[in-house]
């Protein structure tokens, strides 16, 4: 079979010749499973550009504890919307909406293939279901509420929430202080709960016949072992120096780049405060339950996208992949 790839093609072999536009190949994975090197590695093989749909690797601040494609690595095939964003910023998914928006239709325009690669499930499922349009909230309400999830426990915010906003409150997780916070701020600003937004959507960027799709899906033991040894490598490479910087800014600690996996802790190593074996330790065994996280989303929300095991080698999962995209 032939897949026609916004003008550029790839075969499989041992089928019959067939083609079929694509406007965008998807691949999402939890961290630390090679999503960047496929999607690098598939951008050389098909002329193609890579689009950043992770959600820290936006932030200039963190190219070494989100272990963002280097200098190197971006010189060997376009990247788009990597490091693009001060840390002081907040950043949500409607504006990465926004953002890539005029990157895929310009490189639609243009004939390369897009290969939207990250770990933000939520980017994707924005990107091929649309995103509910909340209005914008008013900033006193949203300073309250930023406030309130500073003082208030996550169990104090969920029981606040469940007697304004009941349907939400059953959604969300009783310790995701971030997206109760962000229920109580709608409820009150709007007057309307989340859900009922959630349920107006916009039209999909991409839609998903139209779209190669792609979850990688390691083994348990060798996606550890891995996240360990990236980080200690991310000590040794910058990391420590990195994550100092970032919190001698003093920024709001609820920003989102403040809350990067290992930041407190190579900062504290750097300092001095804390032994280095132990800071990966800790940032490692947040990064196994972050990737915990990623894989259940994946499961619940991308279930009939293929999946592809990345310790099979970057050759062999080169080959399989593009197997499987183009089935």
């Amino acid at each position: 079979m032939r897949v026609a790839i916004s003008g550029m093609t790839a075969k499989s072999p041992g089928t019959e010749e067939k083609a079929r536009a694509v406007t965008a190949i998807l691949i999402a994975g939890p961290t630390a499973s090679g999503k960047s090197a496929l999607a690098l590695a598939l951008a050389e093989r098909l002329s193609g550009t890579v689009v950043n749909a992770d959600s820290m690797q936006i932030y200039r601040d963190l190219r070494v504890l989100t272990a963002r494609p280097s200098a190197e690595e971006e010189a060997r095939a376009p990247h788009r919307l990597y490091g693009h964003v001060d840390a002081a910023e907040p950043y949500s998914v409607a504006r990465w909406l926004d953002e890539v928006r005029p990157v895929l239709s310009g490189l639609g325009e243009a004939g390369r293939v897009a290969i939207v690669a990250g770990g933000t499930g939520l980017y994707f499922k924005a990107l091929t279901e649309g995103l509910s349009q909340v209005p914008e909230i008013d900033p006193q309400v949203r300073a309250h509420w930023r406030q309130k999830g500073a003082e208030l426990t996550a169990e104090m915010l969920h029981r606040e929430l469940a007697a304004r906003d009941p349907v939400m409150a059953g959604r969300l997780r009783p310790s995701d202080t971030q997206r109760l916070v962000r229920a109580l701020e709608v409820i009150e600003a709007t007057g309307r709960s989340l859900a009922e937004w959630q349920g107006d959507r916009t039209p999909p960027l991409v839609e998903p016949s139209n779209a190669l799709k792609l979850v990688l899906s390691p083994q348990r033991d060798w996606l550890h072992e891995r996240i360990v040894r990236r980080f200690r490598q991310m000590a040794e490479k910058g990391g420590m120096e990195e994550a100092a910087r970032l919190v001698a800014r003093d920024l709001d600690p609820s920003l989102p780049a403040m809350k990067a996996i290992g930041l407190r802790e190579l900062a504290a190593a750097s300092a001095g405060d804390l032994d280095l074996e132990e800071a990966v330790e800790r940032a490692s065994i947040e990064t196994r339950r972050y990737a915990k996280r990623q894989q259940t989303f994946y499961r619940g929300q991308f279930p009939d996208w293929p999946r592809a095991d990345p310790s099979q080698g970057m050759d062999d999962m080169l080959t399989s992949s593009l197997v499987k995209l183009t089935h």
